[in-house]
């Protein structure tokens, strides 16, 4: 990953304690079309809410992240150039421009092509200088009952790319390095994992590669979990760079 994201500094982590209750986020989904592909029907919207809320309660496994999501608008747009998208393109900031929604505790979801990608996200720290840029890109195809299977149709890429929106960095960031992903708790991981690998280890620190973990790049059908080093990541990035009074 070659973008960065601002970290909390340590004299507002020194102040935070942790907030009781559960934050609820609402979603605005702008469903993108080419007239023809990218049809997404009000049931897999609902069933991506509910494979995303099963990650962040720790219902598929892991901890359970204090984060819950709830459908608050659905649009459609009919739109090829938009429909095509691809990261930091024309089309993206045309797209994202006419239709970014709420501010920065909502998080927009944009379902397109993919553009050759299953999805990304922005950080919670770019929000302050591109607000209408803020949110999430996904391929359509990636929702629940769409054509790649138990591998990439299970909704789970909105879990992983909701994941960096909320300020985590992929499981492997920084390889072996001493820094690693930020989070303590997930073991150093040299290599993105394809597939589900029972004992992948590409490191000699301590511990297998999290394999199950949403910020691996790993099937849907392997992911399980959140750890608590990643719940504490997201809810200062959230509190620092997203809550709002």
């Amino acid at each position: 990953m070659t973008q960065r994201m601002r970290e909390v500094p340590a004299s507002a982590l020194a102040k935070m304690s942790a907030k009781a209750g559960v934050v609820s986020i609402p979603i605005y989904f702008h469903v993108i079309t080419d007239g023809t592909a990218g049809l997404v029907s009000n049931t897999t919207i609902n069933k991506q809410i509910v494979a995303l809320n099963e990650s962040y309660s720790g219902q598929l496994g892991g901890v359970k992240t204090g984060f819950h999501f709830r459908v608050a608008r659905v649009d459609h747009t009919n739109n090829a150039n938009w429909f095509a998208v691809n990261p930091g393109d024309p089309a993206e900031n045309a797209m994202k421009r006419a239709l970014h929604t709420g501010g920065s505790n909502a998080l927009n979801v944009y379902t397109a092509s993919g553009g050759g990608f299953l999805g990304w996200a922005t950080f919670p720290s770019s929000y302050s200088s591109k607000p209408w840029y803020d949110g999430i890109v996904m391929d359509y195809r990636s929702m629940p009952g769409g054509p790649y299977g138990n591998k990439f149709s299970l909704g789970l890429t909105l879990t992983h790319e909701s994941g960096h929106w909320l300020g985590l960095y992929h499981t492997f960031e920084g390889g072996c390095g001493p820094t690693g992903d930020l989070v303590a708790d997930t073991p150093a991981e040299k290599t993105p994992t394809s597939g589900c690998p029972a004992n992948k280890d590409t490191c000699k620190k301590p511990g297998k590669d999290p394999v199950h973990n949403f910020m691996d790049y790993s099937y849907d059908s392997c992911y399980t979990q959140f750890t608590a080093g990643q719940r504490a990541r997201m809810q200062h990035q959230w509190n620092f760079f997203r809550a709002v009074a």
